[in-house]
């Protein structure tokens, strides 16, 4: 959204249940400034904002039909619009200032307005109004010049690891064993690089609101089983176990023993995008393997029929929840440490830190999918992520892919 120009004249929108304080309200603010709409009730006042957004809204408490509170409520509620700044004006003693501000109101007044105070506040008001959308709108340019950043920057990684890899196969003529070693380095530094400015790019399509899901029927078990089996070796390199289990399951197949269809249990569907639930589960088992180092990591399905404590309040989805818990037995996380390990650019103190996006991307790609990702942990005993998702009312029973890795165990129960 571009910063209006000094010149344009302000938007405000005056809500009134009377005649006479609309009129004197216009009367008092007529100025070449500023352009004044009227609304004769609450509910007028929400269609002509939903129509534009106003720069500001002078908004009398006591109306019949939609009052003042509620409609500052309803305003503030929805995510859809801007910054709006609201100036409740109530008669004496009719009306509580801590309910107008708890409401969202910016600022209060009461009849019979002074002139000279009316038009400062309305002035006071309109300076936040501009400096707020300065400021969105100076995020918005560095969200954009990161965005195109960091997809410019993909094409010469690519490019250049291509040709790495084409150098170390011997593609240009036979190299020294140092010069593989060396072309090995470079090409898993650039992998690395490579890796951070694609998560960089994804939180900043999230950011600007231009990500969509393509929304398909997704089998949680065959999913998890899928991403365990791909970061298995990561977790051998360290001796470490990684395994797949269910909450109420058959028992796993022997080892060396292979199945076409091992019944997981009766698991929920999830409706979700494959890639990016794909990407979340990466990062949840990726940090519980990179962050342990003796022990191993359980990834755990379940389902529950009510939602997760964080939801509870708000939570649309009435079906089941499906889950998946990764517990590691790593270095653990302090109270602190929980409370912020999904902010934006979040580093641990950790020697073995990122660069603080890929939790941050996983809880808001869990959002977008209705869900979230919850965390417990303890300093020196590792912990535990939980990914919750809506899931479809009727459950279906689904099959693992097999594996023969030592290091990853088909579903079992828990």
């Amino acid at each position: 959204m571009a910063v209006a120009s000094v010149s344009e004249p302000f938007y405000i929108l005056a809500v009134d249940d009377s005649p006479d304080n609309l009129f004197l309200i216009e009367t008092i603010l007529d100025d070449p400034a500023y352009c004044i709409r009227l609304a004769n009730g609450g509910q007028a006042a929400l269609e002509q904002v939903r129509q534009q957004s106003p720069d500001l809204i002078l908004l009398d408490v006591m109306m019949p039909d939609l009052d003042g509170y509620a409609v500052t409520r309803r305003i503030r509620q929805n995510p859809a619009l801007p910054y709006i700044p609201i100036l409740l004006i109530t008669a004496h003693d009719q009306s509580s200032l801590v309910q107008g501000l708890d409401a969202g109101a910016d600022d209060f007044i009461r009849k019979p307005v002074d002139v000279n105070e009316l038009r400062a506040r309305v002035r006071s008001l309109l300076r936040l109004k501009r400096s707020m959308d300065t400021q969105t709108h100076m995020m918005r340019q560095r969200d954009d010049f990161v965005a195109r950043l960091t997809h410019d920057l993909r094409t010469p990684l690519v490019a250049a690891n291509r040709m790495l890899k084409l150098c170390r196969n011997d593609a240009f003529g036979p190299l020294p064993d140092e010069a593989h070693e060396a072309m090995a380095s470079i090409i898993d530094s650039n992998d690395h690089l490579l890796n951070m400015v694609n998560t960089l790019l994804e939180v900043y399509r999230h950011e600007a609101g231009q990500k969509t899901l393509a929304q398909v029927p997704v089998r949680l078990p065959e999913l998890v089983t899928t991403v365990t089996q791909a970061l298995s070796p990561l977790a051998e390199a360290k001796g470490l176990t990684c395994q797949v289990m269910a909450e109420s399951a058959p028992p796993p197949v022997a080892h060396g023993q292979q199945s076409s269809a091992i019944k997981a249990g009766s698991f929920p569907v999830v409706i979700g995008d494959t890639l990016e639930l794909r990407r979340i589960l990466t990062n949840l088992v990726g940090n519980a393997i990179k962050f342990t180092d003796q022990g191993g990591v359980e990834i755990t399905l379940g389902q529950r029929s009510v939602p997760p404590e964080p939801l509870r309040p708000s939570a649309k989805h009435s079906g089941p929840w499906a889950s998946v818990q990764v517990q590691d037995t790593g270095i653990g996380m302090t109270p602190a440490e929980q409370q912020a390990v999904f902010q934006w650019f979040r580093q641990g103190d950790h020697r073995r830190a990122g660069h603080g996006l890929g939790l941050h991307l996983a809880q808001r790609l869990a959002t977008l999918h209705g869900g979230v990702i919850t965390v417990q942990s303890t300093p020196g005993q590792g912990s535990c992520f939980i990914l919750w998702l809506p899931a479809q009312a009727t459950p279906s029973i689904v099959g693992v892919v097999p594996t023969d890795d030592a290091s990853t165990s088909l579903l079992r129960p828990r």
